[in-house]
Parts: structure tokens; sequence; C-alpha cells
């Protein structure tokens, strides 16, 4: 059985609103994985865009590529302001960093897309989708680790 009693004292209103909210979102980890659905939503949507406009004209790991970069282009700011709230270093320096992260995970699609879609004979979407699936936690640490840490305190 669930024991459903408030952990408030006796008279004391329970606190969970606007504020608790608000504390919640702040957690870097949600945070992160608000802009990680983000990313994958705005990456998703480029490339089945990118697809339905080139109809065959272009091969589709180009169109990966395409969508790659303009996904981490529009992102960056938001982890850069909202999700590791970074101040003081240069944009370019950490876009860069930004950047050389995303390219290993642009190597996964590009190595994992034609062995999903060419061999195991999986629609691209879903196949990139899989992909996507699998690279959150990795990515999280490494942007926490290396692309945004606080290099003041090193």
């Amino acid at each position: 059985m669930v024991d459903l009693r408030s952990r408030t004292k006796r008279g004391e209103e329970a606190s969970f609103g606007w504020r608790a909210l608000i504390t919640a979102l702040g957690a870097h980890r949600i945070t992160y994985l608000l802009a990680g659905a983000m990313t994958a939503v705005v990456y998703y949507v480029l490339l089945g865009l990118a697809l339905l406009a080139a109809d065959d004209a272009a091969p589709y790991l180009v169109l990966v590529v395409a969508s790659h970069f303009v996904t981490v282009v529009l992102v960056y700011p938001v982890y850069r302001l909202v999700v590791f709230r970074v101040s003081g270093e240069s944009w370019l320096t950490g876009y860069l960093r930004f950047y050389a992260v995303g390219l290993s995970f642009l190597g996964a699609s590009l190595a994992g897309l034609p062995l999903l879609v060419e061999v195991a004979g999986m629609p691209l979407m879903l196949a990139q989708g899989l992909i996507i699936l699998a690279s959150p936690s990795l990515s999280y640490l490494i942007h926490r680790t290396w692309t945004f840490r606080d290099r003041a305190n090193v």
C-alpha cells in the first residue's frame, strides 16, 4: 500500500507550485534532457524535410551531415545559456568544442545508418531514431566534463 500522507508539518501548507516547478526545471539533468529532446526533434524534422525536398536527388548521408550542421548551429545557444549557463568564455571556442562532440555523434550516424539501412533493410528515419536514442547519456557526460566545464576552477 502507498502512504499518501503529506511530509509537511501540521498547520503548514504543501509548497508545490511555481517555485518548486522552476527549481525542478533548473536542475541540470532535467534541462539537459529537455534540450536533448529539443535537439533530437529539430534534427529529426530537418532531416525529414531535407529528405522530402531532395527527393532522391542527394545521397541521404549528405543530408544527414547538412541537417546535423544546421541543428548544431541552432541549438548551441540553448546549451550554452540555459543548460550549462556558461559566461565569460568565447562563444566561438565553446561552439567549436560543442561541434567537436557533435562530430563524434555524426560519425555514429554516418557509420550506423548504412549498416541499418543498407544491410539490415531498416527505414532511414527509424534507423536514425534508434541511433539518436543511444546517444544522450554519453553526450551529457562529455559536455559536462569537457565542452562546458568551468575552466576557472580547473
